[in-house]
C-alpha cells in the first residue's frame, strides 16, 4: 500500500486500510479522525501525533486512540533523517526486531517505510510518566531502566551479525558522522555549558578526540548486541496506574551493534541522578549481569564490567559532545536537560576517573 504525505494522509479510509488485520476486527471501519500533535518542537527527525479514532461496526474494546510517529514535515529534518537512515532503522527495529526480545515497547499496529516517507501506528501510553531527563532518575526508575536494558541485550547477545541494516559503534556511517560531530561541536558545547564543564575536563579536549576512533573500536569488541543507542529518561515511559506495566522503551530511530554497557553506562552517567549514582552503581552492574545471567548469557564477570563501564563513561563525552554541541539548546526546556546531562557526565568522569584510560 502507498504511502500518502502525513499528516494530511490520516484519513479514515487509509487508517482502516492500514489497521485491518491487526487492530481493526474484520468488517469494523474508522469512520472519523481527529489529530493532535505531540511534543511540538522536540520530535526532530520525525513528527508525533495522537490521533482520536470514531468508528464504524465493533469497536468493543477498541482503544479509541493511537499513536501516529511520521516523516519530518521540517525538509531539513528530513534530510539528516536519511542521512543517518532513522525512518529505516526505526520500522525496521518495530517490524524485524521487537517481536524478538520481551523489553516492553508500545504494540506496534502498522509500518509503513516508503523512499524518505515512513509511518508507524502504535499504542497510545500518553497516559504514562514521560522520563525527566532534567530532574534525573530516582533508584527505582533507575532499576527499571536496568532490568529492561538486560532484556533487550540479552535477546540479541552475539547474535547480530545478520542486521546488516543496523549500524556498528565503529567502522560505519554512524561512527563516522559521531566522529564528526564530536569534534566539530566540543567547542561550542564549552561555549554553551562553559558553566557546568570545569578546567581539567576542557584540558582533555585534544586527547581526547584523537582517542575517539579507538575506543569506537573498544566498543565493537565482543560480545556485541543490539543497543537502542539513544536510552535515556525521555526515551523511557513510566507507567502510573494499577494496570500499565512498569515501564516502556520508545524511540528506536538509532539502534546499534555494540558491547551493551554502552545503553547502561549513558543511562547511569547521563540519566540517573548523581547521588543514586555514587551509592548504588555497582549494585545496578550487579543487578545487569543478573538479568543477563538469567536470560542465558554467560562468561561475563563483575570485574569485567566494571572495566567496561569505566571505558563506555569516557567514550560517553562522544555522546555528550554531539548532544550539547550540535543539537539547539536555545530553548529552556533543551538547555535544562542537556546541562544536567552534562554536569551528571562531568560527576561519573570524575568519581570513575576516566580521563585517565587515556594513558
Amino acid at each position: 500500500m502507498a504511502l500518502p504525505e502525513f499528516p494530511q494522509g490520516f484519513t479514515p479510509e487509509y487508517l482502516t486500510k492500514s489497521l485491518g488485520g491487526t487492530f481493526l476486527p474484520e468488517g469494523t471501519s474508522v469512520s472519523k479522525v481527529s489529530r493532535s500533535p505531540l511534543g511540538e518542537g522536540t520530535g526532530m527527525m520525525a513528527d508525533i501525533a495522537k490521533l482520536e479514532l470514531s468508528f464504524e461496526g465493533n469497536s468493543e474494546g477498541l482503544p479509541h486512540s493511537v499513536i501516529a510517529k511520521y516523516a519530518s514535515e521540517n525538509p531539513t529534518n528530513r534530510q539528516v533523517a536519511m542521512l543517518y537512515n532513522l525512518y529505516e532503522r526505526e520500522t525496521r527495529f518495530s517490524e524485524e526486531l521487537d517481536p524478538l526480545t520481551e523489553a516492553r515497547c508500545p504494540e506496534f499496529y502498522f509500518t509503513g517505510l516508503e523512499n524518505d516517507n515512513f509511518v508507524i501506528l502504535m499504542e497510545d501510553m500518553t497516559d504514562y510518566e514521560v522520563g525527566n531527563q532534567s530532574v534525573g532518575a530516582t533508584l527505582a526508575q533507575t532499576e527499571l531502566a536496568i532490568d529492561e536494558l538486560a532484556k533487550l541485550h540479552a535477546s540479541f547477545w552475539e547474535r547480530v551479525d545478520h542486521l546488516e541494516w543496523v549500524p556498528g559503534i565503529a567502522e560505519s556511517y554512524h561512527a563516522d558522522n559521531m566522529n564528526n560531530l564530536a569534534n566539530s561541536g566540543w567547542d561550542t558545547m564549552v561555549e554553551t555549558f562553559g558553566d557546568f564543564i570545569p578546567e581539567h575536563i576542557r584540558a582533555q579536549r585534544d586527547r581526547f578526540l584523537a582517542a575517539i576512533p579507538a575506543l569506537q573500536a573498544e566498543r565493537m569488541s565482543a560480545p556485541i548486541t543490539l543497543c537502542h543507542g539513544d536510552f535515556r529518561m525521555e526515551n523511557l515511559l513510566y507507567g502510573i496506574q494499577p494496570e500499565h506495566q512498569p515501564v516502556a522503551v520508545i524511540d528506536w530511530q538509532g539502534p546499534l551493534k555494540a558491547r551493551g554497557m554502552f545503553d547502561v553506562a549513558l543511562f547511569l552517567g547521563q540519566s540517573t541522578r548523581v547521588e543514586v549514582r555514587q551509592s548504588q552503581e555497582k549494585q545496578m552492574l550487579d543487578r545487569y549481569l543478573d538479568g543477563l545471567v538469567k536470560r542465558g548469557v554467560s562468561g561475563l564477570s563483575f570485574d569485567d564490567l566494571w572495566k567496561d563501564y569505566q571505558s563506555c563513561m569516557l567514550y560517553d563525552w562522544v555522546y555528550t559532545a554531539v548532544v550539547a554541541g550540535t543539537l539547539d539548546s536555545t530553548n529552556e526546556a533543551s538547555f535544562a536537560w542537556m546541562s544536567q546531562m552534562i554536569a551528571r557526565q562531568v560527576a561519573a568522569s570524575d568519581d570513575l576517573d576516566v580521563f585517565s584510560l587515556l594513558g
